[in-house]
């Protein structure tokens, strides 16, 4: 599955079978999660055969069911923290995608177990991805206009128009999407607005928005 299809076709999901994670494929999530700890200075882990994050009232609260694995995002805690993990976090997910499993954001819903990862001295714990082989494929959700979230007009670069058409497939916080995109020649500047996680939320929109547009045709301002 290309890296684009992989962003149309991913859909949260909360409930899973109890169809096993292929070693095969556990292992090339890990090589990922690797690449993403060197490259973001972060802890990430992968947490298999845990059932106890997910079977508390708060995990039903939310409809999931069935979750035994799931990535916790971690990293040593600065400002810049939530942004790293929303940016690598969503990398994950998309590997994910594309290996066949599927995925859930969770930043409430789930419990804290203690011994199911590793949280050292001076780092944090942000969010947890649920993951699995889903029940269905979860279902597109409505989505605010390219207008709404950036800048964009009739006569912007095609690589900017792709890029916003991507972040506004990324998934946020309740799904509010509050994030502006703006292009000033082949620089991009990206704003969070106000409210939870919507730090989270900016990393996975650059991430998405860097495979639409193509990250050598601009800069970050």
């Amino acid at each position: 599955m290309e890296i684009m299809d992989a962003i149309k076709n991913r859909h949260s999901v909360r409930q899973y079978t109890d169809r096993p994670i292929e070693t095969k494929i556990l292992t090339e999530l890990q090589v990922e999660i690797d690449t993403c700890n060197r490259e973001g200075n972060l802890h990430i882990q992968l947490v298999k055969n845990e059932p106890k994050a997910f079977d508390g009232f708060m995990a039903h609260y939310g409809k999931f069911s069935g979750v035994t694995n799931y990535i916790a995002l971690i990293g040593p805690k600065s400002n810049m923290l939530d942004e790293l993990c929303g940016y690598y976090g969503e990398r994950l997910v998309l590997k994910a995608q594309q290996l066949g499993l599927n995925t859930c954001w969770v930043v409430m819903t789930y419990k804290k177990v203690s011994g199911a990862y590793e949280v050292r001295k001076g780092e944090k714990l942000t969010v947890v991805i649920s993951l699995g082989y889903g029940k269905s494929q979860g279902s597109a959700r409505k989505s605010k206009s390219a207008e709404a979230v950036s800048n964009i007009r009739s006569d912007s670069p095609r690589w900017f128009k792709a890029g916003v058409e991507a972040a506004l497939l990324a998934p946020t916080a309740i799904n509010q999407q509050k994030f502006t995109l703006t292009c000033h020649g082949s620089t991009v500047s990206a704003k969070a607005g106000n409210g939870f996680y919507t730090k989270i939320d900016l990393g996975i929109v650059k991430y998405h928005f860097e495979i639409g547009a193509g990250k050598e045709n601009f800069d970050w301002k």
